[in-house]
């Protein structure tokens, strides 16, 4: 038994090859629904070893063979871990051939006694993901022919893990802004409240991710640590890189669309909408307004301003999903309020851009071009997961959970965003439709596509 799965995909065999071969390669191939997380990158193609980690324990420990590494035609790792690979007998064949100078097929065999309706979602992912992404370098490019060296904050976050990935497969180097001691060549410790003097040294961009997390009871500790989370840090960070020879001349900074504050309803809010009012509307507005030392010094300054992020593996999808995978989800309270979303490969893409794009500046609202309301979400995500979505939560319940003002500011939250500044440069999204986008996070294949994977 087995799978073999191929596509075409609009790059030369040599840059498809060297991908696979460059730091983030398995996080970026690694389905966000399944349970595992990557533990250590395979060193090299030909003989490296690739380490993934299963819930209890467990280690997928896949070796790469030598005698089948033939660059930049094939590859094959080894599922050598036991009892996993007694179980499973896992040989995958990575092969990739020359369709014409700019196009390269490439097939995914993989010998096992897995049965391959099993396996269909997961390759499907892997070759949009691919596909997908080698177009984002493609155009990164067009915007910089230069490897950039990155350091960012927030490494280890959701979007932190997704930004990395896609910046180092594109050849990119990142370097990890870590609060402990550093432990590799790739990282440097930072502590947000007195950044060393050299810590953006030789680097050409920031991207700044760190931060408590948002969501949570809305108790005045918590609200607190949003707050002194992001302000200072971030004005201290953009100050050194201000003042720092030979450091970055592009600071990207997080941000967030509760800046337009929680209860807009259907006006539509641009970049150049005014501010809202609220706790976060004033915390946003004070974050941002932490990046002005980078900006005053002549830096090139991107705020990017994120709705909900599409993922199981967290934010608000990792909450619903078992909910509505268990058909106990509906909408919540009368589900007419806004929803502003974007998944997070587009969100990984727009970083890619506010990084290489010297066109790109200021606020930037990082949301996908057809926001929907609570009720067409809980909609579209029941019918993606072929379940009923008749239980509507009351708007009781989130303020019993996140306290009043979390909820009327996250779960109740009304605001019609819109990525105004990203048309208006003819941005490119991977999934601009709700519908395509949890699709593809979920491995949930649309009808008709399991035939595309034999």
């Amino acid at each position: 038994m087995g799978l073999s799965c191929s596509s075409v995909v609009d790059a030369p065999i040599e840059e498809v090859f060297a991908w696979h071969g460059r730091p983030g390669a398995i996080t970026r191939l690694t389905p966000p629904w399944q349970p595992v997380r990557v533990v250590a990158e395979a060193s090299s193609l030909r003989d490296g070893h690739a380490v993934l980690g299963f819930p209890g324990g467990l280690r997928w420990v896949a070796a790469h063979q030598p005698d089948a590494y033939d660059p930049p035609h094939q590859f094959e790792d080894v599922l050598e871990s036991r009892p996993l690979a007694r179980v499973l007998r896992w040989r995958h064949t990575h092969r990739f051939a020359e369709v014409d100078g700019d196009r390269t097929r490439v097939e995914d065999s993989v010998a096992t006694p897995v049965p391959r309706r099993a396996l269909r979602a997961m390759f499907r992912y892997r070759h949009a993901q691919l596909a997908d992404d080698l177009t984002a370098h493609a155009r990164a490019r067009s915007w910089t022919d230069r490897a950039l060296t990155v350091a960012v904050t927030g490494s280890n976050g959701l979007v932190g893990k997704a930004v990395t990935a896609l910046l180092s497969t594109g050849g990119h180097r990142v370097l990890r802004l870590v609060r402990r001691a550093a432990r590799a060549p790739e990282e440097r410790r930072w502590d947000p409240l007195d950044p060393a003097a050299d810590l953006l040294r030789g680097v050409d961009a920031v991207i700044h991710l760190a931060g408590e997390p948002i969501a949570g009871r809305f108790t005045h500790a918590h609200e607190v640590a949003i707050r002194d989370s992001r302000v200072e840090p971030t004005r201290l960070l953009a100050q050194r890189a201000a003042t720092s020879p030979d450091g970055p001349t592009a600071f990207v900074s997080a941000s967030a669309i509760g800046i337009y504050g929680p209860d807009r309803g259907d006006e539509p809010l641009t970049e150049d909408s005014e501010r809202g009012e609220g706790f976060l509307a004033d915390v946003v507005a004070e974050w941002e307004a932490a990046t002005a030392p980078a900006e005053q010094a002549g830096l090139r300054c991107v705020r990017v301003r994120t709705g909900i992020v599409q993922s199981p593996q967290g934010g608000t999808l990792r909450l619903l999903y078992p909910l509505f995978a268990a058909g106990a989800g509906g909408r919540l309270g009368d589900g007419t309020h806004w929803l502003s979303w974007i998944g997070i490969d587009d969100l990984a893409d727009i970083y890619l851009r506010a990084v290489c794009d010297q066109a790109t500046s200021g606020p930037i609202n990082a949301v996908a071009p057809r926001p929907v309301r609570n009720q067409r979400y809980t909609r579209t995500l029941a019918s993606v997961l072929h379940r009923p979505a008749v239980l509507p939560v009351p708007a009781l319940a989130p303020r019993l959970l996140l306290g009043r003002r979390g909820a009327d500011e996250l779960a109740l939250a009304d605001q019609n965003v819109r990525p105004a500044r990203l048309l208006a440069q003819e941005h490119v999204f991977r999934h601009p439709e709700l519908d395509s986008a949890l699709r593809h996070v979920l491995g949930v294949l649309p009808p008709g596509a399991a035939e595309e994977v034999g």
